[in-house]
């Protein structure tokens, strides 16, 4: 039916089993016996088997075995360099047809429910990512941690939990791991054993092999968000106030320079893009990403991407060289997904010589580690400047750390909105406008608490009200928990 999509030789024959040849020679009444008493007596000395406990767990097992084999017979079998050209009806099709005729020639019986999900996982063998490609189409998973073959996590509304999903062995699972990063022009092996790619539908993609992996291959895949959030839809979600999105729409709109401050899976990036779609469509936004993962709703968007070095250490080029080369680009505003190096003094650099209202995000526990972090990030490029040098140039280009967080109970929150309002002697001052109270934990293990102003009023009211932002007065007000 399908005779394009197959090889021109592709007939393959079953084997048939070979049966042992009588002996010529009748044997004795005696011997039989003689051969009977032998038997008996070996079967008494052979302690019974017990019963197998999981039926269920074999049965997969053997699945296991029979999709592998039926794998390798499509690869036989598929004409690879004209499945490019075939759609995907046409290719199901084939591949449910040579699977079919596989499995009538090993005269195998399956249920039509198993038959339907063979024929599924083939297609993903061939055509997807095997075993990954069910969780990556699940809207509800959004990061995926492999721990060896047989071991695969998967993080739902924050919280870990053990998937059903397995590899058939070490073997099968760097075939998935070298076909993605084969699809992105790079290699993993003994000699480069780790790598950072991004998949088709943009989520990042990072892998460890053998022999630092000790125990299998290790994959973590940060899913890429179909949908965008805006702030509305965080409001609604409970990942901060009305009062808070107010002051934020503020604070970009009049082109602040923002830091969004947190730890890993604790929303920064998605707290970005949020605070992203403030910004005007006149303005010129350059982004940049060791991985593109924003998504900017303007429409004069330059997107930029750092590059590892190739197999002989050289064309790497990093977010520094980006950041250095978009200053050049005439921005409005430059957004760095995330600054945890050299580029930092670039990008402080860029935020007090015309680029307001540029963004970025940076790993910290709380608004004044994050000015730490700064701190350590410009001594690591190796700038002879005193403490104080660098501490005024922190604090005259940083106007606002946003920090965010995930709770114990999975949620994300945006923990505080703090303002940098200058320098007293040598230590940087700042002041927290808005903040999250932790009350209490619920007995299903939910976190309480609630959104609250601190009573201090922003430091940039006045440049609010004038760039045509009055903000309220009440949204400043402290917030009295209920009894």
């Amino acid at each position: 039916m399908f005779a394009r999509y197959r090889k021109p030789s592709t007939t393959h024959k079953i084997q048939p089993v070979e049966v042992a040849p009588e002996r010529s020679k009748q044997q004795s009444p005696t011997e039989l016996q003689a051969r009977a008493k032998a038997a008996a007596a070996v079967q008494r000395s052979v302690p019974a088997r017990a019963a197998p406990t999981d039926r269920a767990e074999q049965r997969k097992q053997r699945l296991n075995s029979l999709k592998s084999d039926i794998h390798k017979r499509l690869l036989e079998s598929l004409n690879l360099a004209a499945l490019d050209r075939a759609s995907e009806a046409e290719l199901r099709t084939e591949i449910a047809t040579i699977a079919a005729e596989t499995l009538d020639e090993m005269d195998v019986v399956l249920t039509s429910d198993e038959r339907k999900g063979l024929y599924q996982e083939l297609y993903y063998e061939v055509m997807g990512l095997g075993p990954l490609e069910p969780l990556l189409q699940d809207e509800t998973v959004n990061d995926i941690l492999v721990n060896g073959p047989k071991q695969v996590f998967v993080e739902r509304a924050g919280k870990l939990e053990l998937s059903d999903v397995t590899f058939r062995d070490d073997r099968h699972l760097m075939r998935i791991i070298d076909k993605i990063v084969s699809a992105v022009g790079r290699r993993v092996d003994e000699s480069n054993p780790y790598v950072d790619a991004r998949l088709a539908d943009g989520s990042r993609f990072n892998a460890m092999v053998r022999p630092i992996a000790v125990d299998g291959a290790l994959v973590s895949i940060r899913k890429f968000k179909k949908e965008k959030l805006g702030i509305d839809d965080l409001v609604r979600f409970g990942a901060f106030s009305e009062e808070m999105a107010l002051y934020l729409e503020a604070a970009v709109a009049t082109r602040l320079n923002i830091i969004v401050s947190g730890g890993t899976g604790s929303g920064k990036t998605t707290t970005l893009n949020a605070l992203s779609s403030f910004i005007g469509p006149s303005e010129r936004v350059l982004t940049i990403e060791d991985t593109a993962e924003l998504q900017l709703q303007q429409p004069h968007v330059g997107r930029m991407e750092s590059r590892p070095a190739n197999m002989e250490g050289k064309g790497a080029v990093t977010q520094r060289d980006c950041l250095r080369n978009a200053l050049r680009m005439r921005p409005d505003r430059i957004i760095v997904g995330e600054t945890r190096g050299e580029e930092v003094v670039d990008m402080l650099q860029a935020m007090n010589t015309g680029h307001d209202g540029s963004m970025t995000t940076i790993h910290a526990n709380s608004a004044r580690d994050g000015i730490s972090r700064l701190e350590n990030m410009v001594a690591m490029a190796g700038l002879e400047m005193p403490l104080k040098a660098v501490r005024s140039q922190i604090g005259s280009a940083v106007n606002l750390i946003v920090q965010v967080s995930r709770l114990h109970d999975g949620t994300r929150r945006m923990m505080s909105v703090t303002e940098i309002t200058g320098m007293e002697g040598e230590v940087i001052t700042m002041q927290e406008i808005f903040r999250f109270e932790r009350v209490g934990l619920l007995e299903d293990g939910t976190v309480e608490g609630y959104f609250t102003a601190t009573g201090l009023r922003s430091a940039f009211s006045e440049r609010f009200k004038r760039l045509g932002y009055d903000l309220p007065a009440h949204i400043y007000n402290e917030v009295t928990p209920r009894r």
